[in-house]
């Protein structure tokens, strides 16, 4: 195949929950595109499996929810969300927000996906992972596989947070956090659980997400703050257990039960985004952005961040200058779309609880529909200032100041600490423009 490599469109590597949507939205699209896979599927990934309804309408207009729903994927229809002592309950209302949440395991979501980019045209290869990327001067023309070498105008690299396409493009990172949490998942089936709801916790340091999910399964997860990373990864079975047992509420649902498989752990991980794109090249997914999956945003922002850059592609057939304008506006939406919600995630996945992050919460969950504000928050549809407005600021400070005149020194240090952090962020969004601008000057050497 050395020889006379074959010639695509488009090669996407990487065919989860972000490459295979693209590549069959590309193909429907008419374009020769080729998706690749270092996996053999059906094969399950990390992930918190659950995938948001504005993620859900991207599946829909793919026609692709239905084969979902046969699969097993359950339903989402209510929400709690507790936080030392705050309790916070929504229904989850399919005809409000336009489509289901949904969670089903990645083993048969991304097989699924995988295999409807084949119906659509795209020529998949799977057991074929990456090891090099072909050049034309500075131009990305390709990458070579185990099969050989294959050829095409665009690279697209949607494989995941240790990207080999980001890695061999010199793709740069910035807005790095580090990881607040360590996550840890196991599935179990018994659990007299019919209701569909989404759990989100946090009891002490310990942060909890749980859910049914397909095959009469429910996922449990128990995510103790980083610092105790090593004495849990010694003895995970005793440390998840430990946890589970930390929030009694969880306990209950799960006591029953019988834990199926092992304990799935993410241990290793940091908070990034990367240059998104480069003459030839563009990243998508966890391959370009990676936050703290507390909020589990990460499918949802796949599938929604695939539709946008389909149609950047193409919106520019056959000509690389037009292609690479497409492809940096692409790269400054995305930016602008995960500004708020990265802060957010890194936020709620931290192991600090403060004084007026916890009073925030308490007079949301006694608003009507504070539930709801804060699900159409996590389905993009408010941004979470928009949420947590300066005017529910002052009240939560005024009300802190009235009842609890004690904890002023200690809200006092918060709000200059939030402060400082706000700016960092503000400072660390308007930075990658010198990296766009770097990537106009590549594009048109």
């Amino acid at each position: 195949m050395d020889g006379d490599p074959q010639r695509f469109d488009v090669i996407v590597v990487g065919a989860r929950c972000a490459g295979s949507p693209l590549a069959t939205m590309l193909a429907r699209r008419g374009l020769h595109v080729c998706l690749l896979d270092r996996a053999s599927f059906p094969s399950d990934s990390l992930s918190t499996h659950l995938i948001q309804p504005c993620g859900v309408q991207v599946l829909e207009r793919l026609g692709l929810l239905d084969r979902m729903l046969a699969a097993g994927a359950a339903r989402i229809h209510r929400f709690t969300l507790v936080s030392d002592g705050v309790r916070i309950e929504a229904d989850v209302e399919e005809e409000d927000f336009g489509a289901p949440s949904i969670c089903l395991r990645r083993v048969r979501s991304d097989h699924l996906l995988v295999e409807a980019a084949a119906a659509a045209g795209a020529e998949v290869h799977t057991g074929a992972g990456v090891t090099e990327l072909l050049w034309e001067g500075r131009r990305v023309a390709g990458v070579r596989t185990r099969e050989g070498a294959f050829r095409a105008r665009l690279v697209v690299g949607a494989d995941g947070r240790a990207s080999t396409v980001a890695r061999l493009a010199g793709s740069r990172e910035y807005r790095i956090e580090p990881g607040g949490r360590l996550f840890s998942w196991a599935y179990f089936e018994g659990v007299a659980e019919d209701e569909g709801r989404l759990r989100l916790g946090k009891v002490g340091e310990t942060a909890y997400l749980s859910c049914p999910t397909d095959s009469g399964l429910f996922l449990a997860g128990v995510c103790p703050p980083m610092a105790a990373r090593d004495v849990f990864v010694a003895d995970r079975e005793g440390g998840f257990d430990a946890g589970i047992e930390a929030w009694p509420e969880l306990a209950m649902l799960v006591g029953g039960a019988r834990r199926v498989g092992p304990i799935r752990v993410l241990a290793d991980w940091n908070g990034f985004m990367r240059e998104a794109t480069g003459p030839g090249w563009v990243l998508l997914g966890d391959a370009g952005h990676f936050k703290d999956p507390t909020p589990a945003q990460g499918m949802s922002d796949a599938l929604r961040q695939a539709e946008r850059l389909a149609a950047a592609i193409a919106a520019s057939p056959g000509d690389p200058a037009l292609l690479d304008r497409a492809l940096r506006r692409w790269w400054r939406w995305r930016d602008g779309d995960a500004h708020e919600m990265y802060g957010f995630a890194t936020d709620i996945g931290s192991d600090e609880s403060g004084l007026l992050s916890q009073e925030l919460l308490r007079r949301l969950a006694a608003e009507k529909n504070g539930g709801e504000q804060l699900l159409r928050l996590l389905n993009h549809e408010l941004l979470p200032a928009e949420l947590f407005t300066l005017r529910r600021v002052g009240r939560a400070i005024g009300g802190i100041v009235r009842d609890q005149p004690r904890r002023i020194p200690a809200v006092t240090r918060e709000i200059g600490f939030e402060l400082r952090k706000e700016a960092r962020r503000t400072w660390q969004h308007r930075r990658p423009r010198r990296l766009f601008r770097r990537g106009t000057r590549a594009a048109a050497t």
